[in-house]
C-alpha cells in the first residue's frame, strides 16, 4: 500500500517521540534477527509498522509478560491449492500458526484454468488481514508429454505484472527449455528480468552444468535439493537454498547440517505442498522452525530463516523484522526452544490471541466464471478401458519411495491372464494406475503399474494430479476404477474412495477440481473421513496415499511417473512402455 506524505510525517514524529504511538509493546524479549540476539525495550508501533524501540508511550499497550516478541514467518514458496481449500480458508489456518505472509505460485489452477485460473488467485486474495504475493506459472504446460488445461505463453504472462502483488517468474522447471534456450522460456524469463522481477527454480536432480545454466540465466532459487550434497552446490553457487517441509517431499533433516552461521542468511524455509490436515496439525513454516530447532539449529537462527531471509529473497523491504520502517507482523510465545505460538498480529493488529482466531475474516467469495467450476470432462469409461496389455511377464513399475516426490523405476515379474492382460496383484503389492485426461475431452488415458500403495481391496481417485491434473485412479480392480471415475465426474473434481463399487468417503472439489468451497472445518472433517476409509482398503499409513498418489504424474521429477500419455522415464525425457 502507497505510503502518504502525512503518514511518513506520522511515522518519524512517533519514532522521535514526539506524539504517542498508536500501539506499545511492552515487557517482551524482542527477536533481532540482523545480530541473532535478544533485545529488551518498548516496541512503538503507528499506522500498522513498528516505528521505534526503546521507550515510548502510547494510546493501547500490550503487556507482553515476558514473551518473546518475534517477526511473524513467511512461506517462501507454496501452491495453495494443496490445501484443497480458498485463499481466504487457507489464511485462518496459516495465522493460527504464526505465518502472515506466503509467495504463492498458482501454477495448479493455472494448468487447469489458465489466465481466468490466476486472475481468480489474485481476486480472492485481496482486503484480508494476510499478505498474499504470487510468481506466475512458468511452465503451463509443464511438459509437452501431457495434456494440460491450458497453455501460458510470454505474452499472456506479461500483463500480470503489473498487480502489485506479483513478484516474479515462478518455479522454472522445464529445463531442456532453458538449456536449449528455447524462444518462449527465454521470453518469460527476458521479461521477469527486464521488469526487475524474481524467478524461481525447480532445479530437481540438477547437477553442476545444470545449475551454471539456471543461474546465468537469473534463477535465484531453488526448493528441490534433497540432499546435503545439492543443498551446498546451490549455495555455492549463490543460489538460495529453500528447506522444504511439506506432506510428501520432507527435505528438513537432510538438508538442515548444511546450514552454518556462515550460510544462514542464504537459507528459508518453504512447504510447497502441504495438505489441510497437516497444517491443521502441524502447522506451516512454524512446524519447520521447531523441526529444525529439534536438529540442532539455533532458534534464532531458524525464526531469521522463516522470517527476515524470506523477505529479502524477496524483495520485501518491509517485512521480516522487528525494527523502524518494518510491517508490524510479528508473533509472541513464551518458549524459544518450542515455539508455541499464543498471539499473532497482522499490522499491528491482534489476528490471533491465546490461540484462537479473532479475525474471523468472514466466508465471502469471489465470483467463479462456469470454466473453473466446471472443469471434469471425459468420455464414458467401461472396465475395458484400464486392461493394460503386456507382450511379457516383466513390467516396468512404478515404486513409490514413502515421503518422497521422487520414485524408483522397478522391472518385475507380474501375473497376467492368458490373454497376456495385467492382473493386479494384491501379495506383490503391483496395482493398476491410470491417468485420463479430463479436460479436453481427448479420450487420451495412460496406463501404468504402481507399487507401494499397499491397498488390498478398491480404488482412489483425484483431480489433484500435479501438473496437468488429469484424473488419477489406483486401483486393485476395474469396477472399482470405473466407479471412481464416474462418481469424480459427477462432484466436477475432488477425492475419493471407493470399494465393492461403493463411494465410502469423498471430499468435492469443484474449484477447478483442486479446491473446496467449503470452510476449512468442514473440508478437515471429509480429509478424516478419506483416512478412515483408506485403512479399511489397507492403504500404507506411512505417508499421505492421496498426496502421493497426486505426484505420481508429475513428469519432472525423477524417476519414472504416468502421464495421460502413458509411462514417462525422467532420466531419458520420453514415454515408455510397459513392457520392460
Amino acid at each position: 500500500m502507497k505510503m502518504e506524505r502525512n503518514q511518513l510525517e506520522r511515522r518519524i514524529s512517533v519514532a522521535s517521540g514526539k506524539e504517542p504511538a498508536d500501539t506499545v509493546i511492552k515487557n517482551g524479549k524482542i527477536v533481532d534477527v540482523f545480530n541473532g540476539e535478544i533485545m529488551e525495550g518498548d516496541i512503538a508501533i503507528v499506522d500498522g509498522y513498528f516505528a521505534g524501540i526503546g521507550e515510548y508511550s502510547g494510546k493501547n499497550i500490550i503487556d507482553a509478560k515476558g514473551c518473546y516478541i518475534s517477526p511473524a514467518f513467511i512461506d517462501g514458496h507454496v501452491h495453495i491449492e494443496s490445501s484443497t481449500v480458498t485463499a481466504r480458508e487457507f489464511a485462518k489456518v496459516l495465522l493460527l500458526h504464526g505465518v502472515t505472509t506466503v509467495i504463492a505460485d498458482p501454477h495448479e489452477i493455472a494448468n487447469v484454468s489458465g489466465a481466468p485460473g490466476i486472475q481468480y488467485m489474485l481476486n480472492s486474495t485481496k482486503n484480508l488481514p494476510f499478505d498474499f504475493y504470487f510468481m506466475l506459472p512458468s511452465c503451463v504446460p509443464a511438459t509437452a508429454f501431457e495434456h494440460s488445461g491450458a497453455t501460458l505463453t510470454a505474452e499472456d504472462l506479461k500483463p500480470f505484472y503489473q498487480h502489485p502483488r506479483v513478484l516474479g517468474l515462478a518455479e522454472v522447471m522445464n529445463y531442456p527449455a532453458v538449456v536449449n534456450a528455447e524462444q518462449d522460456m527465454v521470453s518469460k524469463i527476458y521479461d521477469a528480468k527486464h521488469l526487475g522481477k524474481k524467478i524461481d527454480g525447480h532445479a530437481a536432480g540438477l547437477k553442476a552444468i545444470g545449475l551454471n545454466a539456471y543461474m546465468s540465466a537469473g534463477i535465484r532459487t531453488d526448493h528441490e535439493s534433497t540432499t546435503a550434497d545439492e543443498a551446498r552446490e546451490r549455495l555455492r553457487r549463490g543460489m538460495y537454498l529453500m528447506i522444504r517441509e511439506g506432506t510428501v517431499a520432507k527435505d528438513l533433516n537432510q538438508l538442515i547440517p548444511v546450514v552454518n552461521e556462515r550460510n544462514a542468511r542464504r537459507c528459508l524455509f518453504v512447504t510447497d505442498d502441504k495438505h489441510l490436515d497437516d497444517l491443521v496439525h502441524e502447522g506451516s513454516i512454524d512446524h519447520n522452525v521447531r523441526l529444525a530447532v529439534a536438529s540442532g539449529l539455533s532458534p534464532l537462527t531458524a525464526i531469521q530463516m522463516a522470517s527476515i531471509n524470506a523477505a529479502e529473497c524477496f524483495g520485501l523491504d518491509d517485512k521480516g523484522a522487528i525494527a523502524p520502517g518494518y510491517k508490524a507482523d510479528f508473533i509472541l510465545f513464551e518458549n524459544l526452544e518450542t515455539i508455541q505460538i499464543t498471539d499473532v498480529y497482522k499490522d499491528g493488529l491482534a489476528v490471533v490471541k491465546d490461540g484462537l482466531l479473532i479475525d474471523k475474516l468472514g466466508n465471502a467469495t469471489p465470483s467463479i466464471s462456469a470454466s473453473i467450476r466446471e472443469s471434469v470432462r471425459f468420455h464414458e469409461l467401461e472396465e475395458d478401458s484400464f486392461q493394460i496389455l503386456l507382450k511379457d511377464t516383466k513390467a516396468n513399475i512404478i515404486e513409490i519411495i514413502p515421503n518422497s516426490l521422487v520414485t524408483i523405476h522397478q522391472i518385475e515379474e507380474v501375473d497376467t491372464c492368458e490373454l497376456g492382460l495385467f492382473r493386479p496383484s494384491i501379495e506383490a503389492d503391483q496395482l493398476k494406475l491410470a491417468v485420463i485426461e479430463r479436460h479436453h475431452m481427448t479420450g487420451a488415458i495412460g496406463l501404468g503399474i504402481v507399487k507401494g500403495l499397499g491397498l488390498k481391496s478398491g480404488a482412489i481417485a483425484t483431480t489433484i494430479a500435479h501438473d496437468s491434473h488429469n484424473l488419477i485412479i489406483a486401483g486393485t480392480n476395474n469396477y472399482d476404477m470405473v466407479v471412481a471415475a464416474n462418481a469424480i465426474k459427477d462432484m466436477q473434481g475432488g477425492m475419493i474412495v471407493v470399494n465393492q463399487g461403493e463411494v465410502i468417503a469423498s471430499l468435492e472439489l469443484s474449484i477447478a477440481g483442486l479446491m473446496s468451497d467449503r470452510p476449512y472445518q468442514e473440508v478437515y472433517s471429509k480429509l478424516n473421513e478419506i483416512n478412515l476409509a483408506l485403512r479399511t482398503l489397507g492403504a500404507n499409513d506411512h505417508f499421505n496415499p492421496f498426496l502421493t498418489l497426486s505426484f505420481l504424474s508429475l513428469p519432472v521429477i525423477p524417476e519414472l511417473k504416468l502421464t495421460d500419455q502413458g509411462l514417462f522415464q525422467v532420466s531419458t525425457f520420453k514415454h515408455i512402455s510397459n513392457d520392460a
